[in-house]
C-alpha cells in the first residue's frame, strides 16, 4: 500500500474523469465495497470485480486512511463515483518506471526464467524480459553453432540469480518492460571509445563466435571494451562460418570500420590487400578458367579461382544437391566458365565446363 497511501491535500472541484487518479479518504468498508470521501467531488465507491481484485490491499485499511484510485466511471446509476484501486496501483507503477527510465537508474532484478530469446524476471510485480541481445559480453551465451537448445541451456544458468539491469522500454498498454544489462556500461565505454578512431588498428583477442561474426577484446587490461567483427568483414572471401577464419583465443589485429555510440565495429579483412580491386584486369564474363572446390553449401558449391577470390556454381547448374555431389569434389579442381562477375558486391558466378 505503500505508494497508494497519501497525506490529504487540497482537492480540486474539476469534474472528474474516466482514468484520472484522485485521492480519498476511507468512510467504510462494507463485505463486498469501500466507500471513499472524494471531498467536494463526491463519494467513490469500489465494489464488485474491482473489489475483489484487490481485496488483499483493502483488508489493511481503515477508516480515516488517504488512498489513491483510479476513476472507471464518473457517476455511476447511483450516483457514486466508480473507482479501481488496481489500476490506480498499476498506473502509478508505470510511472514511476518510466521515471527510473528517464533517470537512467541502475536496478536490480532477480531471474525467474529463461527462453530462447533471453532471461525473464520482475521489477515492482510487472513482468519484464532482458532480451539476449541486451545481456552484457560477460553474460551472452556464445554457443558453438548458434544451437537453440544451447542457447536456452546457458541462459537456464542465470534463473535465481541477481542482475543490475537499466530500464530500456516501458510500454503500459501491451503490459512490456523491456530491461538491458548491458546499458549499465554504456557510459563507461563510451568514454573508452573517445580513445580511438575510425581507421586505427587494434590489437586484440578473440573472445567469442555467433553465426554473423567473432567478438575481440582490445584496449588496456583494465580498461579493455569488446567489439565485434561481423562475419562479412572477417575475409574477403564468402565464408559461411566465422570458425572457418578465427577461433576464441586467437591474437589479431583488426581495423575499427565504426564507433557509433557505444559501439565497435571492426575488419580483420581490412588488414590484407583487397583481391577484388583488379578482378577485372584478370578476368571477364565468358572466360574459362581452372578453379579448385573449396566448399559446398545450400545454394552450389564455392570454387577457389586465385587466392582469396571464390566463385559460386549455383545447385540450379545440376538441379539437386546430389547431383551437384556426384558431378564435384571438394579439393578437387575443374574448369569453370564466368556467367557473371560483379566486384562490387565481391561475386562471381560459374558454371562447369563439361568435358568433351
Amino acid at each position: 500500500m505503500k505508494n497508494l497511501m497519501k497525506s490529504p491535500d487540497i482537492l480540486s472541484v474539476n469534474p472528474l474523469k474516466e482514468g484520472e487518479i484522485v485521492e480519498g479518504k476511507v468512510l467504510g468498508l462494507g463485505r463486498s465495497s469501500l466507500f471513499l470521501d472524494l471531498g467536494p467531488r463526491g463519494t467513490g465507491i469500489i465494489y464488485g470485480r474491482e473489489y475483489h481484485k484487490a481485496r488483499g490491499k483493502l483488508k489493511d485499511l481503515k477508516k480515516g486512511d488517504v488512498i489513491l484510485a483510479k476513476v472507471t466511471d464518473s457517476e455511476n446509476e447511483e450516483g457514486y463515483i466508480e473507482l479501481s484501486l488496481d489500476q490506480a496501483s498499476e498506473e502509478l507503477t508505470w510511472q514511476d518506471l518510466k521515471e527510473k527510465h528517464d533517470n537512467d537508474e541502475l536496478i536490480k532484478v532477480k531471474i525467474t526464467g529463461a527462453n530462447t530469446g533471453g532471461l525473464l524476471t520482475e521489477v515492482s510485480n510487472i513482468p519484464a524480459f532482458i532480451p539476449v541481445s541486451q545481456l552484457s559480453s560477460e553474460h551472452y551465451p556464445r554457443v558453438e553453432g548458434g544451437e537453440r537448445a544451447k542457447i536456452l541451456s546457458e541462459l537456464q544458468k542465470f534463473i535465481g540469480a541477481e542482475l543490475e539491469v537499466k530500464i530500456f522500454d516501458t510500454d503500459p498498454k501491451e503490459n512490456k518492460l523491456i530491461l538491458s544489462e548491458k546499458a549499465k556500461d554504456k557510459n563507461k565505454t563510451k568514454e573508452i571509445l573517445k580513445e580511438f578512431k575510425v581507421g586505427e588498428i587494434i590489437e586484440g583477442e578473440i573472445t567469442g563466435l555467433v553465426d554473423f561474426g567473432a567478438f575481440i577484446k582490445f584496449g588496456k587490461t583494465e580498461e579493455s571494451i569488446e567489439g565485434l567483427i561481423h562475419i562479412s568483414e572477417l575475409s574477403w572471401q564468402l565464408i559461411n562460418d566465422p570458425r572457418d577464419v578465427v577461433k576464441v583465443g586467437d591474437k589479431v589485429k583488426a581495423k575499427i570500420v565504426e564507433i557509433t555510440d557505444d559501439k565497435v565495429s571492426l575488419s580483420l579483412k581490412a588488414m590484407n590487400p583487397n583481391p577484388w580491386e583488379d578482378i577485372e584486369s584478370k578476368f571477364k564474363k565468358g572466360d574459362v578458367l581452372q578453379g579448385k572446390v573449396v566448399k559446398f553449401n545450400p545454394f552450389g558449391a564455392f570454387v577457389e579461382i586465385i587466392p582469396g577470390i571464390q566463385g559460386l556454381i549455383h545447385i540450379s547448374e545440376f538441379g539437386t544437391k546430389e547431383k551437384m555431389e556426384e558431378s564435384l569434389e571438394v579439393n578437387k579442381s575443374y574448369k569453370f566458365e564466368i556467367l557473371s562477375l560483379d566486384p562490387k558486391r565481391y561475386k562471381i558466378s560459374l558454371k562447369l565446363v563439361k568435358a568433351d
